[in-house]
């Protein structure tokens, strides 16, 4: 039996002074695109070591995971279906370290800014904004809503 798996990954909505942590990828296109710092679950890595991780390599900040925003799941137009934990994290300090292989650079941006983002077809994927909108609405939920052993 050929058992389906869907890619697990994580992402964080990072906000400092009404502006948000996004990375611009080059993904070969014509444009970069644009995504909260995220990325692949590793083998054997917990839920939020794995957020904070993702910060360290795609946007070079030290942050502090405070809260759960919830589970998305996007099926893209090539079959494949993501799960991708979202959380909220407190920026605590830039690292300086070097960016990820494909991650242009680091910006912090106005929800404005992201929406002309969006229009433009420059975001990753639609659950970018949808967890933007979830957090300006005031959606979370506490870290021990995740039961990891």
């Amino acid at each position: 039996m050929n058992r389906w798996t869907p890619r697990v990954t994580v992402a964080v909505v990072v906000e400092r002074a009404g502006r948000y942590l996004m990375v611009e990828e080059d993904r070969g296109g014509p444009f970069s695109l644009y995504n909260q710092p995220a990325g692949h679950l590793e083998r054997g890595e917990r839920l939020v070591s794995a957020a904070e991780r993702e910060v360290r390599e795609e946007a070079a900040w030290q942050v502090a995971i405070t809260d759960y925003l919830g589970l998305y799941i996007h099926h893209t137009q090539d079959g494949l279906t993501f799960h991708s934990h979202a959380f909220l994290g407190l920026p605590l300090a830039h690292l300086g370290n070097p960016l990820d292989k494909g991650i242009v650079s680091a910006h912090w941006l106005t929800f404005d800014e992201i929406d002309d983002l969006e229009r433009a077809r420059r975001l990753r994927s639609p659950v970018v904004m949808q967890r933007l909108r979830d957090v300006r609405e005031g959606r979370r939920f506490p870290l021990d809503a995740i039961r990891e052993r």
